[in-house]
């Protein structure tokens, strides 16, 4: 089944630029303008995976709006932020709405083609089933990963994490009790701009995922300054 990807890009050559470029890969494209035209788009159909700008006309943070309406829609949606507003706070707030990705504009069509391929896998992954019984998982304690699905369960629940969050769990479980820096976990995120703050964030994010099934998880340590460990009992 060909797969559905919606744009929201409020200048119409870029919107045209990602739709050609992403319709050339295969996949079925529904670009819209504004964040009303989109949310009248998503009531009818939801798609496979969304490309949000953050500034649509004159709503400075429409795309956080659209992002907050979907995640509660279909919490295991794709969302990828596509924008030139690449600061700390706003990829901060990004993430934390639940944001799959977050890339800065200018971007190589063909590099966002690949960013969506990799999200879709991961997605249909998830949808297949929970990883468990893979060949490839790897089981630490009560912890089982999947690297070739990139499925994260805990005690025998699921926990659905984006692909730059499944890397740096996977990075930082690699060594259990031993503590990984910033800059190791910095690496794991294969993202530019890339700051401490940001990798709190997303280990913040983490243990909220993994503490909605397991409200006594305490697995993530902090090491003040340097990174974090997985604590092993």
């Amino acid at each position: 089944m060909v797969k559905r990807i919606a744009i929201v890009e409020d200048d119409p050559d870029q919107r045209a630029n990602y739709r050609d470029a992403i319709t050339k890969k295969g996949y079925s494209v529904k670009a819209y303008g504004s964040r009303q035209e989109a949310l009248e788009g998503f009531d009818t159909e939801l798609p496979d995976l969304v490309i949000l700008d953050i500034i649509l006309g004159d709503e400075v943070d429409a795309g956080f709006q659209l992002c907050r309406d979907l995640i509660a829609r279909d919490p295991t949606l794709p969302v990828i932020f596509l924008t030139e507003r690449i600061g700390e706070i706003d990829k901060i707030s990004g993430l934390r709405l639940g944001a799959w990705d977050y890339l800065p504009k200018p971007i190589s069509l063909d590099y966002l083609a690949e960013r969506i391929s990799s999200l879709l896998r991961i997605s249909e992954a998830r949808a297949a089933g929970d990883g468990t019984d893979s060949p490839s998982a790897k089981r630490i304690g009560d912890l089982t990963l999947d690297q070739d699905a990139l499925l994260v369960s805990w005690k025998g629940h699921r926990i659905d994490l984006s692909g730059t969050e499944f890397r740096m769990l996977a990075k930082l479980v690699r060594v259990p009790g031993h503590a990984v820096s910033y800059e190791t976990l910095m690496n794991a995120t294969m993202q530019s701009l890339v700051t401490n703050n940001t990798i709190n964030t997303h280990m913040r994010n983490i243990r909220k995922k993994f503490e909605k099934v397991d409200p006594d998880f305490a697995s993530i340590k902090s090491e003040y300054g340097f990174g974090y460990r997985w604590s092993v009992p």
